[in-house]
């Protein structure tokens, strides 16, 4: 495990030079580490470590994670990727933070269950900043226009939405993605003024961009490949 620690160890030094290049502390940006089709024994290293926040991108995985590491209940558990609503009975009850809720209809669907989702703290609405067709969510303007429902939704389930979330576009680097993570910062100001309900929490940046995503204010950063790079499976 001695390059999965060198490899956590240098993501958690670039996080807090970024931090502080944006003004703010280490501890106001949490890692994710997203362990989608990785062995099981990196996901317990990475607990071992500390590293408590765990994404998986597909619910099938994450629920065959979550039983085989159910000896260790204090993994934070993530669904970073789109979420079918039949899969979200069995999800939710998982799950400290959702983080792609990319529709009103599925909004609605998760505060139905809420009743359920006896770990969830933290609920991201997903915003396609790159227009991509292939990227699930709200764009800019839509979200904006729905900031009613999806206040009523919020207030009548009791669903605790506290950010945004986006993915830049395929093909970017940090540089030029770095224009999506701004304006996501913008539409959750004008949306959290909408909807009189603050939205503190920006999940945005993956392991090619998640500096720059820090410096325009991610509280959440999502990595993977970055973190398992150069781990070969036993």
């Amino acid at each position: 495990m001695n390059r999965l620690i060198s490899n956590y160890e240098t993501i958690s030094s670039c996080i807090s030079r970024a931090a502080a290049r944006s003004g703010r502390s280490e501890g106001s940006v949490r890692l994710v580490a997203v362990t989608k089709r990785t062995p099981d024994v990196w996901a317990r290293g990475l607990v071992a470590m500390g590293q408590l926040d765990l994404g998986e991108n597909y619910p099938q995985e994450l629920w065959k994670k979550a039983e085989t590491l159910a000896d260790l209940p204090e993994i934070r558990w993530h669904a970073i990727g789109h979420m079918q609503t039949n899969k979200l009975k069995r999800t939710l009850p998982l799950l400290t933070m959702m983080h792609a809720v990319d529709s009103l209809d599925l909004l609605v669907s998760v505060g139905k269950l809420m009743p359920t989702a006896t770990r969830l703290e933290r609920v991201c609405l997903q915003v396609n900043m790159s227009g991509e067709a292939s990227k699930h969510g709200w764009d800019q303007d839509s979200i904006l226009n729905d900031a009613e429902p999806i206040a009523d939704a919020i207030n009548r389930f009791g669903i605790p939405v506290t950010g945004l979330m986006t993915m830049a576009a395929l093909g970017t680097d940090a540089e030029s993605a770095r224009p999506a993570f701004a304006g996501l910062r913008q539409t959750a100001e004008k949306l959290a003024a909408r909807m009189g309900h603050p939205l503190p929490d920006l999940s945005m940046g993956m392991s090619g961009d998640f500096e720059s995503a820090i410096e325009e204010g991610a509280t959440f950063v999502r990595v993977g490949s970055l973190l398992f790079e150069g781990l070969a499976e036993a």
